[in-house]
């Protein structure tokens, strides 16, 4: 596949405790994350280019405003902002900056989630 530009690597897996799995899955999804499986205690969405958020249950308790272990892309920022306030959900104003327009969402289990613009060079 010599024509093929994408990078060769993806994440394929990344990893949320969370303290309620059930209402983190519903979250994801509603937000726009692919459901794929939830069960008692453990559930997977999938995210654009085949990543898989995978969510278990706490073992411990979660600061409310800890940083989630990841950030998310869009492409629209100002539609993504604009959808998460209209569910009412907690939003910091979004900061233009040089590289990523950006803002941070209260998510499941207090967690605060950055959502930035996509910048994505090429073909992903």
């Amino acid at each position: 596949m010599a024509d093929d530009q994408r990078p060769v690597f993806a994440i394929g897996h990344m990893r949320m405790s969370v303290e309620d799995v059930g209402k983190a899955y519903a979250f994801f999804v509603r937000h726009g994350m692919r459901g794929i499986l939830e069960r008692d205690g453990f559930a997977i969405l999938e995210l654009r280019g085949g990543t898989h958020l995978i969510l278990n249950e706490a073992e411990t308790t979660i600061e409310a405003g800890e940083r989630a272990p990841f950030d998310l892309m869009v492409d629209d920022i100002d539609e993504a902002h604009r959808r998460f306030v209209a569910d009412g959900v907690e939003a910091t104003a979004i900061e233009r900056g040089n590289i990523h327009d950006s803002f941070s969402v209260s998510g499941p289990s207090g967690y605060s989630i950055p959502i930035n613009s996509s910048h994505v060079a090429g073909i992903v």
